[in-house]
């Protein structure tokens, strides 16, 4: 081969793989939170990094046949990358994830979820410059095959990415161990090392001794903090002396007046009103901050630590889709209950549509059971899903609704009392991104003027719409109120929420909330014990065992309150399984 081809080669494959492996290296201090400098890091998180490189630009040389176009391609999707981390690290507080590589999948399926985040005019600039570009490289450069024949193309080919190897390979082997931090991982080892050490941590099957004993034994043992000893059998529980339990995950709910003290104080009225009733209440610990939802659905329904996960703390659903754990739904169906989840959003989404019934709920409700008239904004409203709730309700319990709903005992059928009912909602509306909904002037007018003038005009829209949604999650709450009241069966509500809003430019001109949202457990019946609110936070991990102790407790109990109960009270307005109190009420509200 003569000097004017090698020089050719060089310039067409070397000199752009070169190029773009140093601007690879110049761009990782972009990456949020910012990895240390390679000086400061193990030698190997180096060799990984370009090992990596020129493995990859070897694959898409063999792919594309040509060295300058592979070398753009690279870079482009490189800073789409770091891109990515930046956006989340912004929205979410965490750094990006390997495993957040499949949302880029999600982002094609639902992009409403994703796009808004990563920018949006930023993203359709992106796709259309490079775009364009591709189409010019492809274009304008020759192939190699062309120029130089495929052993020298395939030569290359094999060159680059044998010496990628070798150095990944190496570095591999000296990879320094992670402490699933992602924020110390990723300052520790670098973006690229990173992603490998977090791809390569082994993963075990969930151990089921992580499951409290009250869900994972739930014939053998009573809940802790109960005041009985007696276990939750078929045995020692009637079906009829079940309470039916609806039970809520608030998409982004928490008491922002808590946050912002001059929030207007009629935004949460039932909420207000039911957490002065409820049997517990108070803030509530989550593992997440603005998104990853099933982080704390998982945490909830199995009652283990999101940390004892290990890797799967990050996707713990992606084990649960085929193996089934003790949980919160098994335990209450091996003591009679009829489980249904409710969630208006496709089933497929987080892999819900396999998760659910390894779980053991009986029926999986989607967005499939709505109508698209049902939304309130960009998702289905809480009203309509808290009118699929009583549906359900009035359902299992033979009620025929053949009108208004009305107080006081219903017209049931044979089904009545035979089997209670679970109901697992996850609600959507107040999901973001809410700036891409338009604020009502209504609920813009009620952000306090010296809280508004603190906000850019965009901003304040957005606190105004999540306000707006939260104050509709409130009415939801009042209306399972009132649902359950009505029902022949007693009932027990669970309501909390999954993680605090999305509204990161809100937080940097008002600050930031703590991340803790809330929850209250709530019953129809007297409280068989004094109300419960605390001040420090609740793991959300502990609240399903809370449950199962009211559950156990009210067995307990249940004849001793009864026994109590005065004949002014069985004469007294109220629903068929509300307290006197509540019949009041609900006779006002209607």
């Amino acid at each position: 081969m003569t000097l004017e081809p090698v020089l050719m080669l060089t310039l067409q494959v070397g000199v752009p793989a070169l190029l773009s492996l140093l601007l690879s290296l110049a761009c990782e201090p972009l990456v949020q939170p910012r990895p240390a400098p390679f000086r400061q890091r193990s030698r190997a998180t180096l060799s990984i990094h370009v090992g990596t490189w020129l493995v990859l630009y070897a694959l898409a040389l063999l792919v594309l046949q040509r060295g300058w176009l592979s070398a753009g391609l690279l870079n482009v999707l490189y800073l789409v990358v770091i891109q990515s981390c930046r956006s989340k690290w912004d929205s979410l507080k965490e750094p990006f994830l390997v495993q957040d590589f499949e949302y880029f999948l999600d982002a094609i399926r639902h992009p409403r979820l994703y796009v808004p985040f990563f920018g949006l005019g930023l993203a359709i600039a992106a796709s259309t410059s490079g775009a364009a570009a591709f189409l010019a490289f492809l274009w304008w450069e020759p192939s190699l095959i062309t120029t130089h024949g495929a052993m020298v193309w395939l030569l290359c080919v094999a060159s680059i990415g044998g010496s990628g190897a070798l150095l990944l390979g190496t570095g591999l082997t000296r990879l320094p161990s992670v402490t699933l931090d992602p924020q110390t991982d990723l300052h520790r080892h670098g973006m690229i090392s990173y992603f490998w050490a977090y791809g390569l941590y082994p993963t075990e099957p969930l151990d089921p001794s992580l499951v409290p004993d009250c869900l994972r034994e739930p014939h053998r043992t009573a809940s802790p903090g109960s005041p009985s000893s007696e276990s939750l059998s078929k045995e020692s529980l009637s079906k009829e002396s079940l309470p039916n339990m609806v039970i809520v995950q608030s998409e982004a709910f928490f008491d922002p007046r808590e946050w912002q003290p001059d929030l207007p104080r009629d935004l949460l009225p039932n909420w207000d009103r039911m957490r002065m009733q409820a049997l517990a209440s108070g803030p509530l610990r989550v593992p997440v901050w603005g998104a990853n939802t099933v982080r704390s659905e998982a945490a909830f329904l199995t009652g283990i630590d999101n940390a004892a996960l290990g890797m799967h703390r990050f996707m713990p659903y992606r084990p649960m889709a085929s193996q089934a754990i003790p949980n919160l739904v098994s335990a209450l169906k091996q003591i009679g209950y009829r489980c249904v989840a409710l969630h208006p959003y496709p089933a497929s989404f987080y892999d819900r549509e396999r998760v659910m019934p390894m779980l053991g709920f009986d029926e999986f409700i989607d967005i499939s059971s709505f109508d698209v008239a049902e939304r309130d904004g960009q998702y289905i409203s809480d009203k309509a899903v808290a009118r699929k709730v009583h549906e359900l309700l009035a359902q299992g319990s033979g009620v025929q609704e053949t009108g208004p709903r009305e107080t006081g005992p219903k017209e049931t059928g044979p089904q009545e009392n035979e089997q209670p009912l679970m109901v697992f909602v996850i609600t959507m509306e107040n999901h973001g991104p809410l700036h891409l909904e338009p604020a009502s002037s209504e609920w813009r007018n009620r952000i306090p003027h010296h809280i508004e003038t603190r906000l850019q005009q965009r901003d304040a829209d957005t606190l105004s719409v999540y306000l707006r949604h939260l104050h509709n999650a409130d009415s939801m709450l009042g209306e399972l109120r009132d649902s359950l009241i009505e029902q022949p069966r007693h009932g027990l509500l669970c309501w909390y929420g999954d993680h605090v809003p999305i509204m990161e430019a809100v937080y940097e001109s008002l600050g930031e909330p703590s991340g803790d949202t809330h929850y209250l457990v709530w019953s129809t019946r007297d409280a068989c014990q004094p109300t419960t609110m605390t001040t420090a936070p609740t793991k959300i991990e502990c609240l399903a065992q809370r449950l199962w102790q009211d559950l156990a407790q009210r067995q307990t109990l249940r004849d001793q309150a009864e026994s109590h109960q005065t004949e002014s009270e069985r004469t007294a307005p109220r629903a068929a399984h509300g307290t006197q109190q509540q019949g009041f009420e609900l006779q006002e509200q209607q």
